[in-house]
């Protein structure tokens, strides 16, 4: 196997996240989107012949003068975004799978990759992790010195306490240009028919509201989707504490409830047209990354 597709345990294990953000984005192979395409810009890239309807400023009336021919001056026109990174940092981003990784270090392999993608084509990129204590960002800028800022934030963070009250979030619902905002969690805050209005979902909702592209990479361990515990295990929930006695006779219910939970949640976050992908932590980060960027389809809103 490739090395930018070793296990997210392993790359985990190298603790070095500018070297991982690097391999896992070469394995990927992929790009946000075309960093430049032509038209009326700044900086000269080359001539094409007139057509009718075309802005005559843009004529080069010294070449006409020459060659009794008409050509307009085609520039490189900047498509740079503001990338934004939005991350989940409740407790129970600090559930294991198998091998002992957790969502949020999962989740830290991803964001600094997409990082990665993001400053390599000129973007402004940014940070901001959502947990009790309220928010806390590194605000997007394309200098030479912004990856080890976001690296050194995905490092000392900690996954602590429930997702943030909707007042905490206003920060990220200014609508400004060109954007992408990618929004990496569990989702186990998102609305269900029990709490139809939650402040995840009003952030998700809004978050559209404001404008651009917005892309939501749901995260599960494979032994949550499968409950391959032994056949009696205590469960606990990472944020409130609670304890559940687990036996094997209960799997069967415990999928059916999960398995709508899962079509809940893809259609409500679909329903705000918005991009849905589901990821699960056994999963190679460059696999993962490739699969996001390949730009999937997006339910109407």
């Amino acid at each position: 196997m490739p090395f930018p597709l070793l296990s997210p345990a392993d790359l985990h294990a190298l603790n070095d996240l500018a070297l991982v953000a690097r391999l896992i984005a070469e394995g990927a192979q992929a790009g946000l989107h075309p960093s430049r395409r032509r038209g009326a810009g700044l900086e000269f890239s080359q001539y094409r012949p007139y057509q009718p309807g075309d802005d005559l400023r843009r004529l080069d009336w010294r070449l006409a003068a020459r060659s009794d021919r008409y050509y307009l001056r085609e520039s490189d026109v900047d498509t740079r975004l503001t990338v934004r990174l939005l991350l989940d940092a409740s407790a129970s981003m600090n559930h294991p799978d198998a091998a002992g990784l957790t969502k949020l270090q999962y989740a830290r392999l991803l964001l600094a990759s997409l990082a990665y993608v993001a400053h390599r084509q000129g973007d402004a990129v940014g940070f901001s992790a959502l947990h009790q204590a309220g928010l806390q960002s590194v605000p997007p800028s394309a200098d030479a010195s912004q990856l080890p800022r976001l690296y050194h934030a995905l490092r000392q963070l900690s996954a602590t306490g429930t997702f943030p009250a909707a007042g905490t979030v206003a920060p990220l619902l200014a609508r400004r240009g060109a954007s992408v905002t990618v929004v990496v969690g569990d989702l186990y805050d998102l609305s269900t028919a029990d709490q139809p209005v939650t402040p995840l979902t009003q952030l998700l909702r809004q978050l559209r509201a404001a404008g651009g592209e917005v892309l939501v990479l749901h995260l599960l361990a494979r032994n949550e989707y499968d409950l391959d515990y032994p056949t009696t295990a205590q469960l606990e929930d990472l944020e409130t504490g609670q304890r559940l006695q687990f036996d094997a006779t209960q799997r069967a219910a415990y999928q059916a409830q999960l398995q709508s939970w899962l079509r809940q949640t893809e259609q409500t976050v679909r329903g705000f047209g918005l991009y849905y992908h589901r990821l699960f932590t056994d999963e190679p980060p460059a696999q993962a990354l490739r699969t996001v960027l390949r730009g999937p389809a997006r339910a109407s809103a």
